[in-house]
This record gives structure tokens, sequence and C-alpha cells, in this order.
């Protein structure tokens, strides 16, 4: 089991500074344990400049680089992966290879399917990783918000206190107008596709890819073995134009999406992650909301047992608060408040079923200074 070592500072660069990056390099800024010791850039217009001003912070002193073999060689215990995975998952997977070769560790949210070890990902993924951390003596770690909380550890969590479990349900349900990722909405959930677009997580194999790791968790914890993973998708059109952070979504295309990944035990469909996503708050009105009707930044899990659960949690629910923003920015700490516990975890892929809790330590302000996230 990693230990996490209290007294020691960890020296850590982000890779890639968009929205999850941006948010990592203000909290490792913020926190006693944490060091800023670099980042790398994709464009050569951020290519040189100080990454606290690509942070939207006062310069810092540290410069953002393209050159991966002299960040790594500047001395970092962990890199912050925060660049897509999604759309380039070979030059992903030669990312973290080339990393974890060198001796550094990894976290990051890019790669839902490297929750968990078994699930998703082929042998053929894995392997390179596998043997990547076995050269390098590092270790990866891969979560967020969902999978990697929400549906998972959450549900885990909640199971301490079971007698009995008959079915386990994990929704995340999201109002995605305001997220301004075009292959994400477009291309991986659809919105704004015609209702018999095919791509995306209509592909057979793509729910298990991204989710299958997850509910796999939940079974090992439960100590069981799905006989099958099942996948399920609906669409459902919107009735008006849509102006979104996409663009338009045009009235009679994809306007929702109820996504499935399905574990079965015994013909039994006991363990599900859910997706139920809007493009606006009114559409899909009989799918699954949060406990009170809200549409949009809520994970909520379902568990059919003695007792029976109801839980549910909200990221940015006060008044004036974007549930996407809130949402990113929880993703991005779900990765770096693991960084001291993967440092010193022992070489290989590590998850959070079996890493102590991540705690947030350095995160609290009584007196509200620091390094503002947003």
């Amino acid at each position: 089991m990693a230990q996490q070592q209290s007294d020691k500072r960890y020296r850590v660069a982000v890779w890639a500074t968009g929205g999850v990056g941006r948010y990592a390099i203000r909290t490792i800024m913020d926190r006693p344990n944490l060091e800023l010791a670099g980042a790398w850039v994709h464009s050569e217009a951020k290519d040189g400049q100080d990454v606290g001003v690509l942070a939207g912070l006062d310069p810092v002193g540290v410069t953002a680089t393209r050159d991966v073999d002299a960040l790594l060689a500047s001395g970092v215990d962990c890199v912050m992966y925060a660049a897509p995975a999604g759309p380039r998952p070979a030059e992903a997977l030669a990312d973290f290879c080339r990393i974890l070769s060198s001796g550094t560790n990894v976290v990051t949210t890019s790669l839902p399917g490297l929750v968990y070890e078994k699930g998703s990902l082929s042998k053929r993924f894995l392997d390179p990783i596998r043997e990547a951390t076995a050269a390098g003596r590092s270790s990866i770690f891969s979560s967020g918000i969902e999978p990697g909380f929400g549906c998972d550890l959450f549900p885990i969590a909640l199971m301490t206190m079971s007698h009995k479990v008959y079915a386990v349900r994990g929704i995340e349900i999201t109002n995605y107008s305001d997220y301004p990722v075009e292959w994400d909405v477009r291309e991986l959930f659809g919105f704004g596709q015609p209702l018999d677009y095919q791509g995306g997580l209509k592909q057979p194999g793509v729910l298990r890819w991204g989710w299958g790791a997850a509910i796999t968790m939940v079974a090992d914890a439960l100590g069981v073995q799905f006989d099958e993973i099942r996948e399920t998708c609906e669409f459902l059109p919107t009735p008006r134009d849509l102006h979104t952070a996409c663009g338009l979504i045009p009235a009679g295309t994809v306007g929702a999406t109820y996504a499935k990944c399905i574990g079965v035990v015994d013909g039994e469909e006991v363990v599900s992650l859910e997706h139920v996503d809007r493009m606006a708050d009114d559409l899909a009105p009989d799918w699954p909301t949060g406990r009170t009707g809200a549409t949009d930044g809520i994970w909520r899990v379902l568990i059919d047992g003695e007792p029976s659960f109801d839980g549910e949690f909200e990221v940015g629910h006060r008044d004036g608060e974007s549930a996407s923003d809130h949402g990113l920015l929880a993703t991005g700490m779900r990765a770096v408040n693991a960084i001291p516990w993967v440092c010193e975890a022992a070489p290989g892929i590590v998850d959070a079923l079996h890493l102590p809790l991540t705690s947030a330590i350095g995160a609290l302000h009584p007196h509200r200074d620091g390094v503002p996230a947003f």
C-alpha cells in the first residue's frame, strides 16, 4: 500500500495547459507539499511563456516548453497529464510510456478506461504501460470526477454499510451546453448529429472502453466477476435550435443522450454506470434527474439492497457558480491530490480501490486566502 510522506515536497510538471491543466497549475502553486517544476505545451505560441501567465496568474518564474527530454531530465517526480486522449489514444499511450520509462510518475484525467486495470483496456494497450512502469520504476494513476469517483469509488464507500446488495446504479447527470470541447460534444456524445448517428457512444465497444473499468472496480470490491458487460445508448431530439458553447445544435438533431455500461451476473444487470446528458434542462424530462429535479453537475448513486441507498452530490451548486467549471476542477483535483501517494506507490498501474483515501493535504484556507481556482 502506498504511503504518503507528509514532510516531502514533490516536483510536478503539468502536461498541457487547457481547462484541467490550468486548474492543476493553480493548485500546485497553492500546496505546501507540491512544487511546480514545469509544463509541456503543444503550441509554438505557448513555448517559452511563463507557466503562471498561461494559468491566468502572475508570472511564477517557471517556463513552459515543448522539449520533452529537457522537461523529464529536470528532476520531475510526477507529471500531471491533462492532454486529451480520447481522440488520440495512440499518441497518449506513447506519451505515457515515454514519461514512465524516464522514471517519472504520472497522474492523469485523460483516459477513463485506465482507472482500473481490468474491464476496459486491452492487453495490447496495457502491456506497453506495464513495461514502461517496470523500466522506469514508476507508477501511473488515472482518475476524475467520473470515472474515478462518482460512479465507482462513491458507491464502493456507500457499500461499506451494506448487508446485502442486489443492484448498483451510478448516474452522471449533466447539461453540456456550456462545455466547450467540440470533439467530446459532437463526435463522442453525438449532440447536433442526426438521430440515426452511429458514431461515438453508439459504436460497439466504446462504452466498455471508457467505463468498463469503473464498473469492474465496483464488482471486484464486491468480490464478483461479470458474466458479460452490456452497452446501450439512446438519443432524443431537441425540438428547437440550441445555442451552446460548441455552436448551434439544430432542431431535430440529438439534444439528449442516455448511455449505459452494465455488468451482468447470473443473467441479472447488477452494476451500471449511466450518463444522462442534455443540451437544455427541459429536454428528456422522463430521464433521470437529481433528487430535486436538477439536471446538471449531479452524480447520483442508487443501491438496491439492505439497506437501500439513494446518495448524490452536486458541484457548483450555489447561485452564480458554474457546474461545468466546478466539475472540471473536481476532475483535476482527483489526480492532483493523489500525487504524493502515487509517487510513493509500488511501480505499476495503481487505482482508487487499492490506494488510501487521497486527502487534499494543504487545501484548508480558513481565511479564504491563497491561489483562487476561478
